[in-house]
C-alpha cells in the first residue's frame, strides 16, 4: 500500500490544493458539481489531500483502496506496474461517483518526463497506452510516453476504471489563477490556450471519455490563506 505523507505544503499547486480541499471544499465542489451533473455541492468526500490524514498522496492499489473501488474485472496490476500516478488528490460523492485529481500552478507543470520505467513494465505502460488511444480513436503516431506522459498516464488510469472495470469515474483537472508564488497564469485564457496545444498535441482535443474529463479553474485570490 504506498500512501506519501506530505509536510503542509508552502507554495505552488499542493499548496493551493491543500487550502481549497481542506479550508473550502465549496469552492471546488460547486464548479464540479455544475460541470459534471453529480448533484448537490454537499455530496462530495474528499478522501485526500486530508489536514487529519497528513496531506497524504496516494499511488497504486493505494488510490484505489482509498477510494474503497475494488477493480474485480481487470485488476490495477495487469493494466499499470508499480510506481505509477500519485494522485494529488482522491474523492467521492453521496451516489459513488469517482473523482481523480490533478493540479496545476503553472503551464511549465503540464510538461512531464517520459517515462523512466524499466523494461517490462514499459512495455505493459506502452500496451495500456495503445488500448486507451485505440479506445479513444486515437491515431497510434501521436506518442504519449514523451514530454505530456503525465497527462496522458490520467487518461489511461480514467480509461482503467469507467471502461474496463464499469466504475464511475471522472478526472478533475484543478488549474490555478494568480499563484503568483510559483509565477503562474493571471488569468483563464492563458491556461486554456496552453491546453488546446497539448490536446492538440496528443490528439485528444475531443474523444469518448471527454464527458468524464472536468477542467477547473480556480483563482486563488478566492482562496483563504492559511
Amino acid at each position: 500500500m504506498t500512501r506519501h505523507v506530505q509536510q503542509k505544503a508552502s507554495a505552488g499547486s499542493q499548496r493551493w490544493l491543500q487550502i481549497l480541499i481542506n479550508d473550502a471544499p465549496e469552492v471546488l465542489n460547486r464548479i464540479i458539481v455544475e460541470e459534471l451533473s453529480l448533484g448537490d455541492t454537499g455530496s462530495i468526500e474528499w478522501r485526500s489531500p486530508r489536514q487529519d490524514d497528513g496531506y497524504a498522496e496516494y499511488q497504486d492499489k493505494a488510490f484505489l483502496d482509498r477510494l474503497g473501488v475494488a477493480t474485480d474485472r481487470v485488476p490495477l496490476a495487469e493494466f499499470w506496474p508499480r510506481r505509477g500516478p500519485v494522485w494529488d488528490g482522491l474523492g467521492r460523492t453521496r451516489r459513488g461517483d469517482i473523482l481523480l485529481l490533478e493540479a496545476k500552478a503553472r503551464i511549465g507543470e503540464l510538461v512531464s518526463p517520459a517515462s523512466q520505467a524499466g523494461e517490462a513494465s514499459r512495455d505493459l505502460i506502452e500496451r495500456s497506452l495503445t488500448a486507451t488511444k485505440r479506445f479513444l480513436k486515437v491515431a497510434t503516431a501521436y506518442d504519449w510516453t514523451d514530454r505530456f506522459y503525465q497527462y496522458t498516464n490520467r487518461l489511461a488510469h480514467l480509461y482503467f476504471l469507467r471502461h474496463l472495470n464499469q466504475e464511475p469515474a471522472y478526472l478533475v483537472f484543478v488549474y490555478f489563477i494568480n499563484a503568483t508564488d510559483v509565477g503562474g497564469p493571471t488569468c483563464r485564457e492563458e491556461w486554456e490556450g496552453a491546453l488546446r496545444l497539448l490536446h492538440a498535441f496528443l490528439g485528444v482535443e475531443r474523444h469518448l471519455l471527454t464527458p468524464y474529463v472536468c477542467h477547473v479553474f480556480i483563482d486563488v485570490k478566492e482562496l483563504p490563506r492559511s
